[in-house]
């Protein structure tokens, strides 16, 4: 079965860190651009951050203006994982979290190949 699955969400004050995993099944993740995005005001949705795949796009990172310097997205494709390190956090970065695997970072929005079911990032003043 091809699924995502996050993981890594909690409870933490400003200031802290947290680590948000997405792991595939069913699929090879480094073929794919993953990227993680998080409901947003007035909007569907906003992407935070988004890794092209390695092979023909070398794994460039892309980052909403936010959260550039304080978050860091990278593979582990021993584990198949998309991670998402997330630093200095502040309680406007609290939202579910959720990844989606897409052809590329770039361009008009599309309809993801997978999407994960999301996971709840709290962060306490």
């Amino acid at each position: 079965q091809v699924q995502l699955v996050e993981s890594g969400g909690g409870l933490v004050q400003a200031g802290g860190s947290l680590r948000l995993s997405c792991t595939a099944s069913g699929f090879t993740l480094d073929y794919y651009a993953i990227g993680w995005f998080r409901p947003a005001p007035g909007k569907e949705r906003e992407g935070v951050s988004c890794i092209s795949p390695s092979d023909n796009s070398d794994g460039r990172t892309f980052y909403v203006d936010s959260v550039k310097g304080r978050f860091t997205l990278f593979r582990d494709n021993a584990k198949n994982t998309v991670l998402l390190q997330m630093n200095s956090l502040k309680p406007e970065n609290t939202a579910v979290y959720y990844c989606e695997a897409h052809d590329s970072c770039g361009g008009n929005y599309l309809p993801p190949l997978v999407r994960g079911q999301g996971t709840q990032v709290t962060v306490s003043s």
